[in-house]
């Protein structure tokens, strides 16, 4: 009887939120020197990221995200949460400040209301389903709740025995927030979030759960794992986890609850008790991840209904408490540098392949102009840079201020030390862009140019012959002309070429 239940449980249709799958990215802030919201959604445009989600409703990101078509999910922080749940009026000031205020220009698309809190804040759990019912009230009396979806991520430490799947059920200590939640998502069409980390569950196993199967890596057909109650085959530990959602609400009578996968990826750095957080697994998982969700082959238990899922995350968080891990999620640092180059032949124009073809060196924004004429006058004197272009009736020389002058320069030091680390940084003056600065008749070094051809690189320093070699000291700028315009970087380099 147990085993026909869970084959019914199989055959029971869920409604998917979309009909393709989708990759997003998180956007964590504990970064020392966090880029600016205009040079983050530059990256997002750039890279065709089309999904972000914030960890909570930041006014300024909120307005760069506008007109962008991007889907945006913002969030509850967690130490909202209470005010929230106890106050219906609280909640609709909420939504109008970080809502109603941004929305349609900003295409926010759901709220997530806390993070992790039957985990991470028990205390708030008695108020979890009134603060998304406030919150979704709001939404209605704005005629918004057909556009925007409430729900709130969960860890997946709430399932217990998770393998095999089909005998997996959440924590029953917390059924009594569990079953109001779920019929809230059910009633509303919004969906189940769930935080995902084969990294953990790996960890935790003791080496019952191999590296490979963590990793999505193949396996021969004899080490794949089954679920003895329904004979289904678990190539990776992601669709186990998934799959266990699904029976722990089945396992409450909610079958018709789609999950998105708010959080999943891999740290490429740790401790020495963490010797399984690298680079190469890092890049092994998230690579692995994106084809896997972008194929759109669902799960196991349900192989049509897709799991879209938000990689965690785009920036590593220099700022975060706990082991190095911790700091070592992101698929850039601090500095702007990918961490890794993603392995994503075939997945599309997103995050698409290898970027280190695709990005330049430019003055940073608000940099002092005396630290910029002192780098301009460095690059093209020691550093070796062919500065001619700069000169008076060629090509590069309007606008003639020392924020173009230095962008150039600093690009063409980047390029001919082909992109090494640290060769884009100035003293502080620069910046790393995917964005390309040329313009008009000015084709920087490392650009694929107006007819799609790479200009000749490999005379950028300039011959023992030249005229203009070194161009010391030429580039002088009076206070007065130095402009306050600044060609706007990234202070990230992106992933993939597009």
């Amino acid at each position: 009887m147990a085993l026909l239940l869970l084959l019914f449980f199989l055959t029971v249709p869920v409604v998917s939120a979309d009909d393709d799958a989708f990759i997003g990215v998180n956007i964590g802030t504990a970064v020392s020197d966090m880029p600016s919201p205009t040079q983050v959604v530059a990256l997002l445009k750039a890279q065709n990221i089309r999904h972000v989600r914030l960890y909570d409703a930041d006014r300024a990101m909120l307005r760069a995200l506008a007109n962008t078509g991007i889907r945006v999910t913002v969030s509850v922080p967690n130490e909202q949460l209470l005010g929230i749940g106890q106050s219906n009026a609280t909640a609709a000031n909420w939504v109008a400040r970080n809502v109603i205020a941004h929305v349609p220009a900003t295409n926010i698309t759901a709220i997530a209301v806390g993070s992790e809190i039957l985990t991470t804040l028990p205390n708030a759990a008695p108020v979890l389903v009134s603060a998304l019912k406030f919150i979704h009230s709001a939404l209605v009396a704005s005629n918004l709740d057909g556009q925007i979806k409430v729900s709130t991520p969960q860890s997946s430490s709430i399932i217990l025995d998770s393998f095999p799947p089909s005998q997996a059920f959440f924590n029953r200590s917390w059924d009594p927030v569990m079953v109001p939640l779920l019929k809230f998502l059910q009633s509303t069409g919004s969906y189940f979030m769930l935080n995902v980390y084969p990294y953990y569950d790996y960890m935790q196993s003791n080496g019952v759960i191999p590296l490979d199967y963590a990793l999505f890596r193949p396996l021969p057909p004899n080490k794949e794992a089954v679920d003895a109650n329904t004979l289904l085959h678990y190539t990776n530990v992601f669709d186990a986890i998934v799959d266990a959602a699904y029976f722990s609400m089945s396992y409450l009578n909610f079958t018709k609850i789609p999950i998105f996968v708010t959080e999943s990826g891999w740290p490429s750095k740790g401790d020495s008790s963490e010797p399984d957080a690298t680079l190469d697994n890092a890049n092994t998982y998230n690579s692995n991840l994106i084809r896997h969700v972008l194929n759109n082959t669902g799960t196991p238990k349900h192989p049509r209904i897709v799991v879209s899922t938000y990689i965690y995350e785009l920036y590593n968080e220099d700022l975060r408490p706990g082991p190095v891990s911790e700091k070592n999620w992101g698929l850039f640092d601090a500095s702007g540098m990918p961490v890794y180059t993603l392995h994503l032949t075939g997945a599309g124009t997103l995050l698409a392949n290898d970027t280190t073809n695709q990005t330049f060196c430019v003055a940073k924004e608000g940099a002092d102009p005396k630290m910029l004429q002192a780098a301009l006058d460095w690059a093209c004197g020691p550093g070796k840079v062919d500065c001619s272009f700069l000169l008076q009736g060629q090509p590069c020389y309007e606008p003639d201020n020392v924020v173009a002058h230095s962008t150039y320069a600093f690009n063409a030091y980047f390029q001919k030390m082909a992109k090494s680390p640290g060769t884009c940084d100035f003293k502080g003056a620069a910046t790393i862009t995917t964005s390309d600065p040329s313009h008009d008749s000015c084709i920087f070094p490392g650009s694929a140019g107006r007819n799609g051809t790479f200009p000749n690189t490999t005379s950028l320093a300039p011959s023992s012959n030249s005229s203009t070699s070194g161009c010391h000291s030429i580039y002088f700028y009076g206070a007065g002309s130095v402009t306050t315009s600044v060609i706007i970087g990234v202070l990230l380099m992106s992933v993939v070429c597009l």
